[in-house]
């Protein structure tokens, strides 16, 4: 069973204070986690977690991992805005893009942020665009599937991101002839792997890369990025990933692949959404309505546009209806909210202890990919979000979404 971050009591004193639905973080467990992950990967001096800004755009969550000595990935322009408000610069932000518009690219390049090259012809845009910097960094796709223990994994070959080994060996000669002296590696296999296997044994393929890379080129390979991929577990009977496991594997690859090859001195970072944030945020909500029909329906004061996962993925997300945690688990539910679509549905066919009208109820695990994924259709507007602070205050840190902020763009 899961545990909410929180008591009953605080939750309904949030609710009563910011209402519902919304979203709240963990400011504890934030830190705690991002501590533990640096700890794991203290072993390579020059180890940085950057952030993937697109699981969770909170200024206020960027400042505590920035607190925490984290970067951030930024995929747009208005990303970058963002970070660079928060008061990240220079090599705290790694740009990871792909089909990219000039003015991001142009943001990107004036903030000296690390530039990741998704495709070839990114070499020329880059360079005709605002020159290509000393450090430059390259995404790369294997092809083929991804497996571990003969499972197949992924499909990189059916992935649009990232260049072929020998685009590679090109667009780092290219680039070497441009200006650029220090080169990085960067690939994205898996989505949330909760397995410890993944990590160790994609950055096993991406050393061999680099040291292969530097016999063909010549290049020097400042870093190697691991981009994301290690996952949170979702379920109540899954096992958590176990950073130190995960960080000692690729401690081994590394010694075993760049040590030998003379490359010792190469740094590592990782580029981490979920597993930096999703089990510090949840998603508060009340039941509104019971509905009896074929089915037993209790609606929430949340719908898909507060969170999208079910409905896009049918992700799972664990409910807990407080105060009836010790409850017997005897109605069967689905936990829909107000969509005029059917898919707007958090759980179907789960079972819950009976819920009424007036119960909150806490859908776990949406600190990452939760309210960032957040939408207006049906003219429904995006919640709050609040910091439960380490000292047990709240903090608002976004306000929700009035009809006057919907109606901002329309010309009527």
């Amino acid at each position: 069973m899961k545990t909410p971050f929180a008591s009953k009591e605080k939750f309904e004193e949030i609710a009563a204070q910011y209402g519902t639905p919304i979203h709240i973080y963990d400011e504890r467990g934030i830190r705690e986690n991002a501590r533990r992950l640096n700890k794991a990967f203290s072993w390579n001096p020059g180890y940085k977690e950057y952030f993937a800004v697109k699981a969770t755009p909170t200024p206020k969550i960027l400042k505590i991992l920035k607190e925490e000595g984290c970067g951030v990935d930024c995929s747009s322009l208005t990303e970058l805005m963002m970070s660079e408000r928060c008061g990240f610069s220079g090599h705290d932000i790694m740009f990871s893009s792909n089909e990219t518009p000039e003015a991001d690219m142009k943001k990107a390049r004036e903030l000296g942020a690390y530039i990741n090259l998704d495709d070839y012809t990114h070499v020329k845009f880059l360079q005709d665009l605002c020159g290509v910097p000393e450090t430059v960094c390259c995404r790369f796709n294997p092809g083929g599937v991804f497996s571990v223990a003969n499972q197949i994994m992924d499909n990189p070959r059916d992935a649009k991101y990232g260049m072929t080994r020998g685009q590679m060996k090109s667009a780092y000669r290219d680039l070497q002839a441009l200006g650029a002296k220090n080169f990085g590696i960067h690939a994205f296999l898996v989505s949330n792997a909760t397995f410890n296997e993944y990590y160790p044994m994609m950055a096993r393929q991406l050393f061999t890369l680099a040291v292969e890379l530097q016999r063909a080129t010549g290049a020097h390979i400042e870093f190697v990025n691991l981009s994301g991929g290690i996952g949170i577990p979702y379920y109540p009977d899954q096992i958590a990933p176990n950073i130190e496991l995960i960080a000692a594997g690729v401690r081994e690859a590394y010694n075993e692949v760049l040590v030998p090859a003379g490359m010792g001195d190469v740094k590592i970072f990782t580029e981490l959404g979920r597993y930096m944030l999703g089990p510090y945020g949840c998603l508060l909500t009340r039941a509104i309505h019971e509905k009896h029909i074929y089915k037993e329906y209790i609606g929430v004061d949340a719908c898909a546009c507060n969170l999208m996962r079910p409905a896009m993925y049918g992700a799972y997300h664990h409910i807990t209806v407080l105060g009836k945690e010790d409850a017997p688990h005897d109605h069967l539910y689905d936990v829909v909210g107000g969509l005029c679509e059917n898919n707007d549905k958090f759980a179907i066919d789960r079972e819950l202890p009976e819920i009424d009208t007036g119960d909150l109820l806490v859908i776990h695990d949406t600190g990452a990919h939760g309210h960032a994924m957040g939408y207006n259709y049906n003219g429904k507007l995006r919640s709050a979000e609040v910091l439960l602070k380490e000292d047990g205050s709240t903090e608002l840190i976004r306000r929700a979404e009035t009809p006057d902020d919907y109606f901002a763009t329309m010309i009527f």
